[in-house]
């Protein structure tokens, strides 16, 4: 009997070991942010992650533990291999997403969760440079070696020895397994285990992200994946619709700015376009000379947000003018994405034509399957380029993109207005450009780099447009899918990463300035179609931002948590932690209202599209 329990001991000190372990690999791998905290935030760490690694560990002795009851009534090597199985799965499933999560969580801010499975493609690794491929490949490798031989070390050569016992053995067997349900759910309070546990730090998230064991969140994401829905009573119910209207009042006029009701109209969408780049911003100066100068001449939007962080969730907020959501994007759900309202498609109905051109892949994260509901009638891709233009990790460069769309509007129809939108592509990770003009090899640098490259596409291509005889009845929307955390490796859930630029340029503007407004990628439609006169209340989460009645305001959307910005707060509440990051402004309960009604009705909206 001793030898069975002895094992379960051994275990659970081999796998909390592990665990702190890879703990120590994610703060170690990510240096720079481990050197903002304190040692006691380090140490805080580590002492409140232990209950998550106990949860975990707990699911493996549950498992290891059946085991070892069904070797009391049977004998045979299958025992031991089954629980060799076990934990050797167990053992790769954790360094996999060890490994997986110590970048991802560079680029995206959380810990790992199932997100990446639905990006996974041949494109994915694009993000990665062949070095830092390498780099992991070599941690994923020695952390195997290491944890195997420690394994069958300090473990395995026991479960070897395992003899026959009395049957009544299996009893105090099956209560110590059944003893596991305690760490497993996180001790005896009412609410189980969840990463809000781990939570000790009121401002700084990479310390609370720190303490999570990333095999623990990543199976729990997996199985709430499920079935999705999101709560229904987050907020008063009865007061979601008075806070929500409240932030979109209705308007009987708004201010003209173009010259025609029906222009041409291009949207430039750029990958990772942020305002810290942008020096009319508040951004870098020199990256973006052409953006610079343009903005002179047209209409620049100078508090635009981002809806959420990454390109998928930004197409559907500006074709769609659907928020981004706290989990899941939208887009991964055809069923939904099909009863969403589309900016082409109302265009289309005002007598449009509409094409969509991008240079990578349309079937990455269903990308052609929402394009197509939007009722794009072209939809350009990588598979339409010359193969010798496929030189980038994750398709066209830019300069060939503006190139094709050079070609294309040549070939336009002048019988009636165009909707042309289009996505870059270059200024997403690696960054590998064919231009260098900003020094470095570091990530910072590469961005900044690939930034001013991409400037530089758009610079040739306005100037292309300028000499077009549609020119002087265009409106040029430029603006970008989203935010980025460098050069500056921002916190993911702060303003500065998702405030983008929003440019309307063009012929058909009756003048330049500066619109100084709150709002965000939601707000495209209604202000665009509120120009042609045709505001549509479809768009439910859509103001027209030069509406004579309309509230200054933007909301942006990460992973469980959010930020409301206007000119008087500044709110970012984080759901794991139950806790807000900021709050300035705020000086009663009643003024975080309106954003949390956001997020209940974004919830009710997202949960009835079945």
């Amino acid at each position: 009997m001793r030898e069975r329990f002895q094992i379960l001991l051994r275990l659970a000190i081999f796998w909390m070991v592990v665990m702190i372990v890879a703990r120590i690999c994610f703060l170690v791998y990510n240096a720079d942010l481990t050197a903002q905290l304190t040692w006691g935030d380090i140490a805080k760490a580590m002492i409140y992650g232990l209950r998550m690694d106990m949860s975990m560990t707990g699911y493996i002795l549950l498992l290891s533990g059946l085991i070892l009851i069904a070797s009391v009534f049977t004998q045979g090597k299958w025992v031991v291999y089954a629980l060799h199985a076990i934990n050797m799965l167990m053992l790769t499933a954790l360094c996999a997403a060890v490994v997986t999560d110590l970048e991802l969580y560079h680029h995206w801010g959380f810990r790992l969760n199932t997100t990446p499975l639905f990006y996974m493609s041949s494109e994915a690794a694009g993000s990665a440079g062949k070095g830092v491929i390498a780099l992991l490949i070599i941690i994923l490798i020695v952390l195997l070696v290491v944890f195997t031989f420690s394994y069958f070390r300090f473990v395995g050569r026991y479960a070897s020895r395992l003899n026959p016992v009395n049957k009544k053995v299996a009893i105090p067997l099956f209560v110590v397994t059944a003893l596991m349900f305690i760490p497993i759910r996180g001790g005896f309070s009412v609410a189980t285990m969840n990463a809000g546990q781990v939570y000790f730090h009121k401002t700084n998230n990479f310390a609370n992200h720190a303490g999570i064991n990333v095999l623990w969140n990543f199976l729990s994401s997996l199985q709430s994946d499920v079935n999705l829905q999101y709560p229904e009573d987050y907020f008063d119910r009865s007061l979601t619709e008075t806070y929500f209207k409240s932030l979109y009042p209705q308007n009987d006029s708004t201010t003209s700015v173009l010259t025609t009701k029906r222009p041409n109209i291009i949207l430039v969408i750029v990958e990772g376009f942020t305002a810290n780049v942008i020096e009319p911003l508040g951004g870098r100066k020199g990256i973006t000379p052409n953006f610079n100068r343009l903005s002179r001449e047209g209409i620049l939007f100078t508090n635009f947000y981002a809806s959420g962080d990454r390109t998928d969730k930004g197409l559907v907020s500006i074709l769609s003018a659907f928020p981004a959501q706290t989990q899941r994007s939208i887009i991964k759900f055809p069923d939904k994405t099909q009863k969403l309202p589309y900016l082409s498609r109302k265009l289309e109905g005002l007598g449009y034509q509409t094409s969509f051109v991008y240079g990578g892949d349309a079937d990455f994260a269903n990308y052609r399957s929402f394009l197509t509901y939007g009722g794009f009638r072209h939809i350009t891709s990588v598979d339409d380029f010359d193969s010798d233009y496929n030189t980038s990790k994750w398709g066209v460069h830019d300069q060939y993109l503006f190139e094709q769309a050079e070609k294309e509007l040549d070939t336009t129809s002048l019988n009636k207005p165009f909707f042309k939108a289009m996505l870059t592509l270059s200024s997403h990770e690696p960054f590998d450009v064919p231009l260098k003009q900003i020094p470095g090899e570091d990530d910072p640098s590469l961005f900044l780099n690939s930034c001013y490259y991409t400037d530089k596409c758009i610079g040739d291509f306005i100037a292309y447009c300028k000499k077009q005889p549609w020119w002087n009845n265009t409106l040029i929307v430029i603006t970008a899918d989203h935010g980025h955390r460098l050069p500056d490796k921002i916190d993911s859930r702060i303003r500065e990463k998702f405030h983008t630029p929003m440019l309307w340029l063009g012929g058909a503007i009756k003048k330049d300035t500066l619109v100084t407004r709150y709002g965000g990628q939601t707000d495209i439609a209604n202000t665009l179609l509120a120009q042609l006169d045709k505001p549509s209340a479809d768009f439910v989460f859509s103001k027209d931002m030069f509406g004579n009645n309309t509230k200054d305001f933007a909301m942006y959307i990460f992973i469980d948590g959010y930020g409301y910005v206007d000119p008087g707060h500044y709110i970012v509440y984080d759901n794991p932690g139950k806790l807000y990051l900021h709050q300035t402004g705020v000086t009663k309960e009643e003024d975080t209202y309106p954003a949390r009604a956001y997020v209940q009705k974004l919830f009710l909206d997202y949960n009835s599209k079945k």
